[in-house]
């Protein structure tokens, strides 16, 4: 087991090292459209791609998740392994809108030896995932 201090040094270090070996301006939280947001998520259990709807207005949640589900089609040709999900519980008990893609490997963040696998997972996936929204963005914002 690692204390907090050594968990949250390898945190850093997992998310600098990313940075380094991958430098790229990533879209991430700068959708333009408020609580729209693309993460990387890795922690102790998994890593995934993912698409966060977090707005405060649970009515506009819903009508970009439906307009999202709208092409999920399209969204599969390119992600085959994504997953919707309109009752995502993050960690901390909070529910939210996702659709992710998985790392589908063993992973850790923890484990140095299985960071480059999900350095690679992450900018084989979040490119097609932004090529998406880019692609379909103004009928995704068209709310």
């Amino acid at each position: 087991m690692f204390s907090k201090d050594e968990a949250a040094k390898l945190r850093k270090e997992f998310w600098t090292s990313f940075g380094k070996s991958f430098p790229r301006k990533w879209l991430l939280y700068n959708t333009k459209v408020k609580g729209l947001a693309f993460k990387f998520v890795a922690d102790r259990k998994r890593a995934m791609v993912c698409l966060d709807l977090e707005n405060p207005d649970e009515l506009t949640n819903m009508l970009y998740y439906d307009q999202l589900l709208s092409l999920k089609t399209l969204l599969e040709a390119a992600l085959p392994e994504v997953i919707f999900n309109d009752c995502y519980e993050l960690d901390n008990g909070k529910i939210i809108r996702r659709i992710y893609v998985p790392f589908e490997r063993k992973f850790s963040i923890h484990n140095k030896n299985t960071w480059r696998d999900c350095y690679e997972f992450f900018v084989a996936n979040m490119p097609k995932f932004e090529l998406f929204f880019y692609e379909y963005e103004a009928i995704i914002k068209n709310i």
